[in-house]
This record gives C-alpha cells, sequence and structure tokens, in this order.
C-alpha cells in the first residue's frame, strides 16, 4: 500500500511538473494560437485533469478491493 501511494505521488508530480514546462512552451509560441484565444484550453486541461483523476481512483479503488482478497 505503501508503494502505491509513492508512485501515485510520483505520478502526479511528474503530470504537474509536465503541465509546467507545457506552459512556458505555449507562452514563447504565437499567443494567437486558436484554443487559447477562444480560452478553450481551460476546458481541455480541465476535462484530461478529471479523466486522471477518475483513473487514479479506479486504480485505487481495485487495489483495496485486491487486498481484501488477499487477506482472505
Amino acid at each position: 500500500m505503501n508503494n502505491l501511494k509513492k508512485s501515485i505521488l510520483v505520478f502526479v508530480f511528474a503530470f504537474f511538473q509536465m503541465v509546467a514546462n507545457a506552459q512556458a512552451a505555449t507562452t514563447e509560441a504565437n499567443s494567437n494560437d486558436l484554443m487559447r484565444s477562444n480560452g478553450r484550453i481551460f476546458l481541455v486541461m480541465t476535462i484530461v485533469v478529471f479523466i486522471v483523476a477518475g483513473l487514479l481512483l479506479y486504480v485505487y479503488s481495485l487495489d483495496r478491493k485486491i487486498s481484501k482478497l488477499e487477506k482472505k
């Protein structure tokens, strides 16, 4: 269980680092980007965050169920 928490934290920090690097790259690019000018980039990032969070919760719940089965 402890390894799972460490793995999730590493994944989350790596994801945030990737997002930070992506934001730095987009500020250097042309600011007339279609997604950015319409404000849609925030919608896309919100959807991505929800999908990743859902996947992490699903993996966590599977781990708990498997741990219960292993104890029996």
